[in-house]
């Protein structure tokens, strides 16, 4: 045998030390290594094949029978990658907003903010003092105007209660009033004292990313569960990538129709934390109509008392 065909019956078999004899292999040419496979050998065997280039790259079989095998192998480990990328990427989808709603929640929070309420002809603004304790438990006091001034709202778990001074009144709010507008506001009931958890209440999914006010967003769909309370029939958010912000909120009905756009600007350090300070509220249907949302302070993780959250304190609120 010559020394060319020494080589190439070096390459194409391998002594096999259980059966005593030369065996076929899979040969693969990568970086200038051959790794041969010997079947039923527990002792593979590393070839380096002389004359061999790193371009030389191939999968070759003396069975058709370990060849399919082979490629079956290879069908099944794709097929599971497939089915396996819309879980992953749901899981990164709640994660996302679940870091955002935590971002801007804390374990408690205590904030002061305006709302300007803009029309065609006239324009108002109402001050407020807020409160929340996880996603369960939150307060609004408005302090301004005096007309206004004592107004409570009341989340405590399930159930949205308001105390009207005026009256001298505590009121429950039913489940059907979270569609309806907050004091002649473009924010909805729903919104301001957030009935609704928005990482609970939703199934999420990630369906693109774009650029806001130049910080890089993920666009996230949102559809809400079956048997969730919620007043939306699908949400579209954008969140930056790097800072967890909500920049952008899209809200539809359950018909599929475009209702409020809320654009979150004007980022600063709230509470230690990087946060937009400003948030505009525009109904699609209502041109010339836009609420603003202003926050002057924000203060986290501060301990309240669950006691805080009661229909009682709602009349003592200062």
């Amino acid at each position: 045998m010559d020394l060319q065909k020494k080589q190439r019956h070096n390459i194409n078999s391998v002594f096999c030390p259980l059966e005593g004899t030369y065996r076929g292999c899979y040969r693969v040419f990568h970086n200038e290594y051959i790794h041969q496979i010997i079947k039923r050998s527990s002792t593979p065997t590393l070839v380096l094949p002389q004359g061999r280039k790193s371009s030389d790259y191939f999968l070759k079989s003396h069975s058709h029978g370990n060849r399919r095998a082979i490629y079956g192998v290879i069908t099944v480990l794709l097929l599971l990658i497939v089915i396996a990328i819309p879980r992953v990427f749901a899981q990164d989808a709640k994660e996302i907003v679940q870091k955002a709603d935590q971002k801007v929640r804390g374990e408690s929070s205590i904030a002061s903010m305006t709302m300007k309420i803009d029309r065609p002809t006239w324009s108002r603004t109402v001050d407020m003092k807020a409160w929340s304790k996880g996603t369960e438990y939150s307060m609004i006091l408005v302090t301004d105007p005096p007309r206004d001034k004592g107004t409570a709202f009341l989340k405590r778990k399930t159930e949205i209660w308001n105390w009207v001074p005026s009256i001298s009144r505590v009121v429950k709010l039913p489940p059907s009033m979270m569609m309806q507008s907050w004091m002649g506001s473009d924010f909805k009931n729903d919104d301001l004292v957030k009935e609704s958890s928005m990482v609970t209440d939703y199934t999420h999914s990630l369906i693109g990313d774009s650029t806001i006010t130049g910080y890089k967003c993920y666009k996230i769909k949102m559809i809400p569960k079956p048997d969730a309370a919620v007043v939306w029939g699908k949400v579209l958010i954008w969140i930056t990538q790097k800072e967890y912000m909500e920049l952008r909120v899209e809200f539809f009905d359950e018909d599929g129709n475009l209702v409020n756009t809320m654009n979150a600007s004007d980022i600063k350090e709230l509470g230690g934390r990087e946060l937009p300070a400003r948030m505009e509220m525009i109904p699609s249907d209502k041109p010339g109509n836009k609420t603003i949302l202003i926050y002057h302070s924000l203060t986290f993780n501060k301990p309240i008392p669950l006691s805080f959250f009661s229909t009682q304190n709602m009349k003592r609120l200062q």
